[in-house]
């Protein structure tokens, strides 16, 4: 994929999307929609990066955050178990801390409906919305259909009383509970060890979350749209009220800005003298590529916290957050542990063959990915913050992307999403 040395006049109706992960491709698509003539830069081809590593699960129903409270409590249990579900280089804590208070904060009991309410806002749509972009491509089938089994080792471990399905119950997600042996009758290969399970319905996978990103990107390069492999260095505000990309490979200007850039827009914004509290939580996973057996539906192991999935490249388990910096080499004693957790999920799986991936999710501390204007720059928009949602709110997060740089009024309050919303 190429993109020509120098764009068209600044003037026409043209946009430069910067990421060319899932957020960045589903933008391009929704402004060609809107009759934009879309330029994409990266560093990285289309879907390369951290929208080729995730676990594949397309949430709808996503709508609680990670926050909590009283997640604290849980924090040093985690942080003292090597094979837990936290770790964090103890020399970045100090730059970890401001973010972590604003985590806290968003916590807050009183704070959770509007949050839940934002997030579903953005995920809701996101199975059907695959289904129409992916139509035509003759590669519909990336995206099936399936349950979301949370499954526990104690019969009572599916507490539906509890906050977080609450929260669920409130907003209509369809679940159910199912114990002991109907589990295994939804997914045979789960140990017999796992006694309870929640069940989230209408949910949807993909079998391949980089490739579904390359045939999206594909659809949109052949309606006209131009990626370019190139870092951009930098965002220069022109006389003329338009923008200069700086890149290594050279500069390009356009009038319309969309950011979509993940865990390394902050510092795109951080040269134009805009704050934003992000995160860059680093996720790991590990392919079973000789599995042995397939499963049905994805699967959230809720006391190990983590995903397993079949996929075109076999089983892929993923999860655990690494907080350590943009910059840290990865540690791949975070991918390995998945090797016995995923052996104590499915007893029959192989493990003998096994390919080990860090991918960085950009965090915000309450959940709500920020999507709108950039404050003091008229004519860039953002689109980053999903945290462990990218693949599932991409979608939805383009339409209100093109709809808000072509100034149309939508039916959602994008106040939630504002990137000053937690101050200077």
């Amino acid at each position: 994929m190429t993109l020509s040395p120098k764009l068209p006049d600044p003037g026409a109706r043209e946009a430069i999307v910067i990421g060319a992960g899932i957020v960045g491709i589903c933008a391009a698509l929704a402004l060609q929609d809107k009759g934009f003539t879309v330029s994409v830069i990266d560093r990285d081809g289309p879907a390369e990066g951290t929208s080729a590593g995730n676990a594949g699960v397309i949430s709808p129903w996503a709508c609680v955050p990670q926050s909590l409270p009283g997640i604290w409590k849980n924090v040093p249990k985690w942080l003292l178990d090597p094979e837990g579900p936290l770790a964090v280089r103890w020399a970045y804590a100090p730059r970890l801390l401001p973010w972590l208070v604003k985590f806290f904060q968003a916590g807050a009991l009183q704070r959770l409906p509007a949050i839940a309410d934002a997030m579903l806002a953005v995920n809701r749509p996101s199975v059907d919305l695959y289904r129409q972009l992916l139509a035509g491509t003759g590669e519909e089938s990336l995206v099936r259909g399936c349950l979301y089994l949370h499954v526990y080792r104690a019969v009572d471990g599916a507490d539906t009383d509890g906050l977080p399905w609450r929260l669920r119950r409130e907003r209509s997600v369809p679940f159910e509970i199912v114990r002991n042996g109907a589990i295994q009758e939804l997914e045979p290969e789960i140990s017999p060890a796992f006694k309870s399970a929640l069940l989230v319905k209408q949910q949807g996978r993909t079998v391949n979350p980089g490739r579904l990103g390359q045939v999206l990107a594909a659809k949109a390069e052949a309606r006209g749209a131009r990626f370019l492999r190139a870092r951009v260095t930098g965002i220069v505000p022109g006389p003329d009220g338009d923008y200069r990309i700086d890149t290594d490979q050279g500069r390009h200007v356009t009038k319309t800005v969309v950011l979509a850039a993940g865990a390394w827009s902050v510092r795109l914004l951080s040269a134009l003298g805009v704050r934003v509290p992000l995160e860059a939580e680093r996720g790991y996973h590990l392919v079973f590529t000789d599995p042995g057996l397939t499963l049905n539906h994805s699967i959230l192991d809720a006391d190990r916290k983590f995903v397993t999935s079949s996929m075109e490249m076999g089983v892929r388990s993923a999860g655990t957050a690494e907080f350590a910096g943009l910059d840290a080499a990865p540690d791949y004693r975070r991918a390995r542990i998945f090797a016995n957790h995923t052996k104590a999920l499915l007893p029959n799986l192989n493990t003998a063959s096994s390919e080990e991936w860090m991918g960085i999710r950009p965090a915000s501390p309450d959940s709500v990915p920020y999507i709108g204007p950039v404050p003091g720059h008229p004519r860039i928009f953002c689109g980053f913050g999903h945290g462990h949602l990218g693949l599932t709110g991409a979608p939805m997060t383009g339409r209100m992307l093109a709809a808000l740089v072509t100034e149309e009024r939508l039916n959602t309050d994008m106040t939630p999403y504002r990137l000053d919303r937690f101050g200077g």
